[in-house]
């Protein structure tokens, strides 16, 4: 696909990450920022991340949620959820690295994901993992929890 979507595609992530939390908060307690950035490396090797809307086949993309929590009382046991966009494939890389992944959006486990095949057990392709968890124990008063993945556009 040429010129894939990247502004779509985050807004549609925004729109379907999930967001559990205790009953016992407002629905306004948590606030979510989507960004999608370019990642690229100079000579050095040094990376660099550019805002970016379109984007060619093969460019890797990051998209970072950052979690604000807007109250003034810690938020416990919140777990957050980013899917890994149609068109894109998912490059193994995810902050922090306590992901969880899933290849159906139901059923979370430890990276890299396994399955058995002829007795054996052998990693599931990235390019079938569909959704990221993170489970974040304690978000203080007033303060930010940031994820992030990195794909790639098919």
């Amino acid at each position: 696909m040429k010129g894939f979507n990247i502004l779509r595609t985050a807004l549609l992530a925004s729109l379907t990450s999930v967001l559990l939390l205790s009953t016992a908060h407002a629905d306004d307690a948590l606030k979510m920022d989507l960004t999608a950035n370019q990642v690229t490396k100079n000579a050095a090797g040094k990376t660099s991340y550019v805002p970016v809307r379109t984007a060619p086949a093969g460019t890797v993309i990051q998209y970072k949620a950052t979690y604000s929590n807007t109250i003034n009382k810690d938020i416990q046991d919140l777990a957050v959820i980013l899917p890994i966009p149609a068109n894109m494939t998912f490059t193994g890389e995810a902050s922090p690295l306590s992901a969880q992944a899933s290849i159906d959006g139901k059923n979370y486990m430890d990276m890299p994901l396994m399955r058995k095949v002829d007795g054996k057990m052998v990693k599931i392709p990235f390019s079938e993992y569909r959704t990221l968890r993170w489970n974040i124990k304690l978000l203080p008063a007033q303060k930010n929890a940031v994820v992030s993945l990195n794909t790639i556009v098919e």
